[in-house]
Order: structure tokens, then sequence, then C-alpha cells
């Protein structure tokens, strides 16, 4: 089972989360030959104060 898992910074709306949903599904049953029910899929949402770049954290960017 292709196992995805997605870390983004900050919130996505229901609607953003389906098509990234959709698309890397996708992708996983054309590159794997998988069928679709077999894809797990996570998306992580962090709060930018607990991601930083180069040093400073991605809020203060």
């Amino acid at each position: 089972m292709p196992y995805v898992s997605i870390r983004v910074a900050g919130k996505l709306t229901k609607e953003q989360k389906q098509q990234i949903a959709q698309g890397v599904t996708d992708v996983i049953v054309k590159a794997t030959s998988k069928p679709k029910e077999a894809v797990l899929l996570f998306i992580d949402e962090e709060s930018p104060v607990n991601i930083a770049k180069g040093g400073v954290l991605i809020e203060d960017m």
C-alpha cells in the first residue's frame, strides 16, 4: 500500500485538500499501477510558528 505524507505550513481549505488528494493519488496510481483504493494520504497542517527556515521562523518572514 503506497503511503504518502504531506506537511504544509498553515491551513488549507477542504477544496485544496481534495485537489491535493486527487492529484497525488493519480500520480501514485500511474507510477505504481496500484489501485487508487490502496493509496493512503496524510496531510499535516503545521503552525508557521513551529517551522523555521534559515534560522528564522516562517511566520516572521
